[in-house]
């Protein structure tokens, strides 16, 4: 090693020898001939090379692992490094990651990408008998039937196993899997399922799984104001497409819990949701009936039912940007960084985007000047005793939006619409700051 990194030795081959551990920063070329399915494994791999050192910009890694056997798994090393779905690095691949945290670089040569592209679109079953048959031989195999082992032996993602609105418990009966006794609107509820897959809050999380592993549905008024809300944020979300706009929640609740083989199922994907929980999250200490954490995400529909907006089960349409929730004393903006897909017309097609970790440009509704009610609550909210809360996704695609944060009013320029610069509480993480910040990249 002393003599590789002294330059005597140009060239050093090793078996399960320097997989970790090693450090020898002038390492500019890897040569990859190991096979492994571990993403950990091929990062400690990649760190060999990824040191810095004087006048080394680049590692040149010579990966001829995936070119043994058809299946082998591109999408896992990928995301391993950048993160996002096996869809989100397919759209990288082709782009050619544009969206690296600053400083870094990542370039695939012509050869490799279309390999990896192929390799995306055939490793893993994509039509719906093929998976229903992958769960066939796992079963055959001695393989429990759960989600998450599926999930682990397939490669299979959530969004693999809910597309075309398909559940779970549409895998298991046609696997031949006996499932429990379904309920009044069961196939609804069933493809509801496949709305939740963005709950990624540990309080929410568990306070589901509690709810859902007893035996009893839950009586509304035993619980605290919070954690009625989040009652609802479930119910709600699960049973819209069911309810009427007379529905109590407690009638909410029990249709809803008389769906057993969907609360089964919402149990294992929540489960699964709450072990792979991937960013840190906060309590709003100032909204404490609020059920939201920082860096969390959220549907329209759950924000609705957090901030204890209407009485009964089903929330409200909500279509527009920005709300007032005079209870609460705050303005919530939800907005889309990406508007080129959507129905965004010229006049609603605002710009918002991170201009930092800390600071978020944003655009009021067309009409509003800063000499409106409205528009001096914007800038004089601090005063007057109101709160600011941002919430952004990347595109319409997103049904969830990330929960930013309470922000404060920094600075203004022009009117119809007023250009806002709000200052965050806290700090956006480093991928959440690069998928807000791309409308200027």
């Amino acid at each position: 090693l002393r003599m590789l990194a002294d330059g005597k030795i140009q060239i050093l081959f090793s078996v399960d020898l320097f997989n970790e551990g090693v450090d020898v920063p002038a390492v500019d070329t890897l040569l990859l001939l190991r096979p492994t399915e571990s993403a950990t494994l091929f990062l400690q791999q990649l760190g060999r090379g990824l040191r810095k050192s004087k006048d080394k910009l680049v590692c040149t890694v010579l990966d001829f692992v995936g070119l043994h056997r058809r299946e082998f798994r591109f999408d896992r090393r990928l995301s391993a490094l950048i993160g996002g779905t096996r869809k989100y690095v397919e759209t990288q691949v082709v782009q050619g990651f544009p969206y690296l945290p600053a400083g870094c670089h990542m370039e695939l040569d012509t050869v490799a990408s279309k390999t990896i592209l192929s390799s995306l679109k055939s490793a893993l079953p994509s039509r719906w008998n093929d998976k229903v048959q992958e769960l066939r031989l796992l079963i055959a195999n001695g393989f429990q039937p759960s989600l998450e082992c599926y999930m682990e032996e397939t490669g299979l993602a959530l969004d693999d196993i809910y597309a075309a609105k398909k559940s779970w418990s549409d895998f298991l009966e046609a696997a031949g899997v006996k499932v429990l006794t379904p309920g009044p609107e069961e196939d609804s509820l069933r493809r509801a399922i496949g709305r939740m897959l963005h709950i990624d809050d540990e309080e929410r999380l568990d306070f589901y799984l509690e709810l859902l592993s007893s035996d009893q549905r839950p009586k509304v008024g035993m619980y605290s104001i919070r954690r009625q809300r989040m009652i609802r944020m479930l119910v709600a979300s699960m049973c819209d497409q069911v309810l009427d706009n007379t529905t109590s929640i407690e009638e909410g609740i029990k249709l809803f819990w008389s769906h057993p083989q969907v609360i089964d199922e919402l149990k294992a994907l929540l489960f699964y949701q709450r072990k792979n929980i991937d960013h840190l999250h906060s309590l709003v200490a100032s909204h404490v009936n609020v059920p939201i954490q920082v860096h969390g995400k959220y549907t329209r529909i759950e924000l609705l039912a957090a901030f204890g907006v209407g009485e009964t089960a089903k929330t409200r349409p909500w279509r527009e940007g920005a709300l007032w929730v005079g209870d609460e004393k705050t303005d919530i903006f939800a907005f889309t960084i990406d508007k080129s897909g959507g129905n965004f017309s010229p006049t609603t097609k605002y710009r918002d985007y991170a201009l930092s970790p800390t600071l978020i440009h944003w655009e009021s509704q067309s009409m509003t000047t800063a000499r409106s009610p409205t528009g001096k609550r914007y800038c004089n909210h601090v005063a007057e005793g109101s709160s600011v809360m941002l919430f952004a996704r990347e595109n319409t695609a997103a049904r969830a939006f990330w929960f930013l944060g309470t922000g404060s009013y920094v600075s203004h320029e022009s009117e119809k619409p007023m250009s806002i610069t709000w200052k965050l509480d806290a700090a956006l993480p480093g991928d959440l700051f690069v998928k807000l910040a791309s409308a200027v990249a």
